[in-house]
């Protein structure tokens, strides 16, 4: 069988940019069971509760919901267990550095596997406001609406 390359995302976490400023992403390693990557493996998870928690020197994403493996036996895994994020000593002190500060939180944006092994995409987040919210559905909105415009004065053009 050949080796597994490039990205295949699992599961996203469209809700997080949304709700929170991103400040700063970093990819992070994921300690797993058998059962949690089989599971990973048909596409089954939920970034929707996870957020990171710095504890001791390591990285912890909690609430992360990896089903149960189906096909499973006594071996299997809780859905909601803490799992250890894998991330190179000056990452966690830069984590470390924001977490401790009032107002950021780490945040889970995407779970995938990379060249077959699962990792984890966190972000240092702050949380928006409701307005902040309004201004960058606006913007958006503003930004589809220019985009339209000029593409259709290029289609009259032609």
């Amino acid at each position: 069988m050949a080796k597994e390359t490039g990205r295949k995302l699992i599961a996203q976490n469209k809700k997080a940019r949304h709700d929170y400023l991103i400040l700063d992403t970093f990819e992070a390693g994921l300690v797993l069971t058998g059962t949690e990557v089989k599971s990973l493996r048909q596409g089954r998870a939920s970034l929707v509760d996870g957020f990171g928690q710095l504890d001791g020197g390591e990285a912890w994403l909690h609430n992360v919901h990896i089903p149960e493996y189906t096909q499973g036996t006594w071996t299997n895994h809780t859905a909601r267990r803490k799992r250890k994020m894998l991330l190179h000593r000056a990452e966690i002190d830069k984590l470390q550095q924001k977490y401790d500060e009032t107002g950021y939180t780490i945040v889970p944006l995407a779970l995938y596997f990379k060249d077959g092994r699962a990792k984890v995409e966190i972000a240092v987040a702050k949380g928006k406001k409701e307005y902040d919210k309004r201004q960058t559905l606006r913007e958006k909105q503003d930004r589809r609406e220019t985009d339209r415009a000029v593409s259709a004065a290029r289609r009259r053009q032609r």
